[in-house]
């Protein structure tokens, strides 16, 4: 039997977890099984190696009864609990739980009660008028559910949609009905006041003195292509874009333990649960429950809420399950600093006029010191890159005279000249040594033949780090590897081998904030893992500076993936014999 790998093992955990959901399980175990799926996705080495050795429990989010469930599916090929709740739960079952607007329970009651198994089933239910016998599906929600089926047909189950398209799309919503006469407070929630580089959804916490009318703004907004409901206590709608919007009017009094409720993320609020719980509260909601009085605390803002649990408020960025809780307490040391817009120094990645951008490189300095940035780099695409303009070798050397003479010109900013060279299918990169020599900063990517097979895109890379460290097993520091979602970047091969010579993979579930230019946006991500900014006066000290960040984020920074160690420390504890 073939080792099983890192995603097979995730997927069955997140089938246990769907099983377990159906049959109506507690919740805590359904997001246990979620919570180690992704630990499993997220791993770095392979988690079947660590059960066989042992270790599989030094992971975040795998206990003992996760390490068993892994032993069974090494040996057996299976998850014992999965065999027996395949029994009683057709598989099929889970897309039905998963379409918009269902869930475990709705689901669970078309099998019970006109046997509903799949997709399939549910779309000759529809046909065949059998919904009709059950409370909840009149005429409007059948029509309702034959546009979603449609849609999932179509084109397979909703997608996330990327951070900086979701601000966009809510920001002018939460302008608009922060501007309604009814309205009185009104704050986003969820992944997008996370800031995570994606969202399914964007939820909208608010207290209005008229609360239909506010839903009601929210509906007629020109913004919302359909609406899905809306009464006393909010709305549900969807945009023209397919982002769908979740407005939730509460009572003042209430209006903190909602907002932190629905800011989530689950691993934060369940951690959170579970603290109250040994202090004899119960967390949710609608308010704080204290078993010793039977009084229920109601709270108008966050801290209050945090506060009535012995923490610090803690930034909507930090709340991932990560081990803010225990930062948060009085013996915990406090909450790190947190990484602001303002706090940014300059840019290494730019793209002018030169190649595919949209600005010169004067204008771009100019915006860039405007916003309070003391160095750019500009980095234009090759002369091999695929599209926008071919940049020669002849034409870069003419660039860097350009960009050095821009640089006398501009007081007090440093402007660097770099280039973003394209990896040649031979793994060399398409300018020439010597004039790659000449520049401040070189980022070399992978632009054209993407159809390779793996192995040859493998070797490619192989080759390319070759060409710039020597012939070595590994490069000297760590590299971050940015790619999109073409195949050959998240084959498994490739990506264990990018770990193994000591690249850092980086592959964004939609397209990268950074990319489009979303500086806040980037910033709001990297704040989630507990960066620390560092005051550097110009260009000149950034560079010199490098090495000795890459020593302390490899011996000192601490990770979530190696249970807060920094990688050295992770391998002398686990991987030196």
């Amino acid at each position: 039997m073939a080792d099983f790998t890192n995603a097979q093992i995730a997927a069955a955990f997140e089938e246990l977890a769907d099983l377990y959901e159906l049959d109506g399980a507690v919740q805590y175990r359904v997001i246990a099984y979620r919570n180690a799926a992704r630990t499993v996705r997220d791993s770095s080495v392979s988690v079947m190696q660590l059960a066989r050795d042992g270790k599989v429990t030094e992971l975040p989010n795998i206990g003992k009864t996760l390490e068993e469930k892994l032993i069974a599916l090494d040996e057996t090929g299976d998850i014992p609990s999965s065999v027996k709740l395949r029994a009683k739960i057709p598989v099929g079952l889970i897309s039905v739980m998963r379409l918009p607007g269902f869930g475990p329970k709705r689901a669970r009651k078309l099998y019970d009660e006109i046997g509903v198994d799949s997709l399939d089933a549910l779309r000759a239910a529809v046909e065949d008028g059998r919904l009709k016998e059950l409370r909840g599906f009149g005429v409007k929600a059948q029509e309702n559910l034959r546009k979603v089926l449609a849609e999932h047909q179509e084109d397979g189950p909703s997608q996330r949609v990327v951070l900086s398209r979701a601000v966009e799309a809510a920001v002018p919503v939460l302008e608009a009905l922060r501007a309604h006469p009814a309205a009185d407070r009104v704050e986003v929630a969820g992944s997008l006041r996370r800031w995570t580089d994606s969202v399914k959804d964007v939820d909208i916490i608010a207290t209005s003195s008229d609360a239909p009318a506010l839903a009601k703004a929210l509906a007629e907004l020109e913004i919302v292509e359909s609406v899905s409901q809306s009464g006393d206590v909010g709305a549900r709608v969807t945009t023209h874009t397919g982002l769908k919007i979740d407005l939730k009017v509460v009572e003042p009094d209430q209006f903190g333990n909602v907002l932190q409720h629905f800011t989530g993320s689950k691993a934060h609020n369940v951690s959170l649960r579970e603290s109250a719980v040994r202090r004899g509260l119960h967390v949710s909601e609608y308010g704080i429950l204290d078993d010793a009085t039977g009084e229920t605390l109601r709270c108008s803002t966050e801290e209050e809420v945090y506060a009535a649990l012995g923490l610090d408020w803690i930034p909507p960025e930090l709340r991932e399950g990560r081990g803010e809780l225990e930062a948060a307490t009085p013996a915990g040391g406090g909450l790190p600093d947190l990484i602001e817009v303002g706090d940014l120094r300059g840019d290494l990645h730019s793209h002018t006029t030169t190649s595919d951008g949209t600005e010169t490189a004067e204008t771009m300095a100019e915006a860039a010191r405007e916003r309070g940035l003391e160095y750019l780099a500009i980095t234009d695409h090759s002369a091999s890159h695929g599209f926008g303009d071919h940049v020669t070798a002849d034409r870069l050397r003419e660039r860097v005279e350009e960009i050095r003479a821009l640089n006398e010109r501009l007081d007090g900013f440093e402007l660097l000249i770099g280039t973003e060279t394209n990896i040649l299918p031979d793994g060399s990169p398409d300018y020439p040594d010597d004039l790659l020599a000449e520049l401040d900063w070189v980022i070399a990517s992978v632009h054209t033949s993407f159809a390779m097979p793996r192995r040859e895109m493998t070797a490619r890379m192989v080759a390319a780090v070759e060409h710039r460290f020597g012939p070595v097993n590994r490069v000297p520091r760590p590299i971050e590897w940015l790619s999109d979602n073409g195949s050959p970047y998240v084959a498994r091969e490739t990506r264990g081998f990018a770990r193994d010579i000591g690249l850092v993979p980086r592959t964004t579930p939609l397209e990268s904030p950074q990319s489009n230019g979303m500086a806040e946006a980037f910033v709001r991500t990297f704040r989630r893992d507990y960066a620390r900014p560092s005051g550097c006066p110009d260009a000149a000290t950034v560079l010199r500076s490098l090495p000795t960040w890459f020593t302390h984020y490899n011996e000192v920074h601490p990770h979530r993936a190696l249970r807060y160690r920094s990688p050295r420390q992770f391998i002398r504890a686990n991987l030196t014999p």
